[in-house]
């Protein structure tokens, strides 16, 4: 496995925190069947898809508005974006601040999910399996046996 990192420039800071969290969780994206990491909109944003479906997005972004940052201090994060059930959807983004409406993304069925580590490990997880089950559950019925036995 390489090393996970999205090309920035050099005044551009990635917290080491921010890159821990971005490696370990595509590493369980790529863990899934099937699962490939492609590149489709250039090396900035990388894909993982199954089965040809995107079910994730993973790339780095600048810091939030509203957090407290030096003016000209050009910081990065990494984000995710993950497929969701739309109630659940607005839950998490209700009880966690680090998940925002999907980025570019149907804000109804997608959320993005900051990773500067605020969010608990074993919820990033899971909800990194749903996005995973919700396009594998659009699959024909062949393809989601096969792929759901390997989880």
């Amino acid at each position: 496995m390489t090393a996970f990192s999205i090309k920035h420039t050099k005044t551009q800071t990635v917290s080491k925190l921010s890159r821990q969290v971005g490696a370990k969780a595509r590493q369980w994206l790529l863990d899934f069947p099937e699962t490939i990491e492609d590149f489709p909109f250039g090396p900035d944003v990388a894909v993982y898809k199954v089965k040809g479906k995107m079910f994730a997005t993973l790339a780095l972004g600048t810091v939030s508005q509203n957090t407290q940052t030096n003016e000209g201090d050009d910081k990065l994060e990494y984000r995710m974006n993950l497929k969701c059930d739309p109630q659940e959807a607005i839950m998490l983004r209700d009880v966690f601040s680090a998940v925002l409406p999907g980025y570019h993304m149907n804000k109804q069925h997608w959320n993005t999910v900051i990773l500067d580590g605020s969010l608990p490990e074993g919820e990033l997880q899971r909800m990194i399996l749903n996005s995973y089950k919700l396009v594998v559950y659009k699959l024909p019925k062949k393809e989601q046996v096969s792929l759901l036995l390997h989880l």
